[in-house]
């Protein structure tokens, strides 16, 4: 019979404290969310911590043309002339 009790008890505590864990991990996933949105404002914050929150990677963001640009030019590092001059026109007409 005390096998019995103290296996009942077991699986009660297991079954009390699977919330609290679930909560704390909840918590935590905000927080890191929270960390990763930074100054992220309105619909976009909005987007991005349901996609967190969920599990699911983000979306990557579309780079600014400025952005591309910096990439281009350092994937272009040793080209000169019409062989640069393609391959950045190639580079940046490329959707990312």
């Amino acid at each position: 019979m005390k096998i019995q009790s103290a296996l009942a008890a077991l699986v009660l505590g297991a079954v009390l404290a699977a919330p609290a864990y679930a909560q704390n991990s909840q918590q935590s996933k905000m927080t890191a969310c929270n960390q990763q949105a930074g100054d992220k404002k309105g619909d976009d914050r909005k987007a991005f911590m349901k996609s967190c929150l969920s599990g699911s990677a983000p979306a990557a963001a579309p780079m600014t043309q400025q952005e591309k640009m910096k990439a281009c030019n350092t994937q272009a590092a040793g080209k000169k002339g019409d062989d640069r001059k393609a391959f950045m026109s190639t580079c940046l007409s490329n959707k990312s």
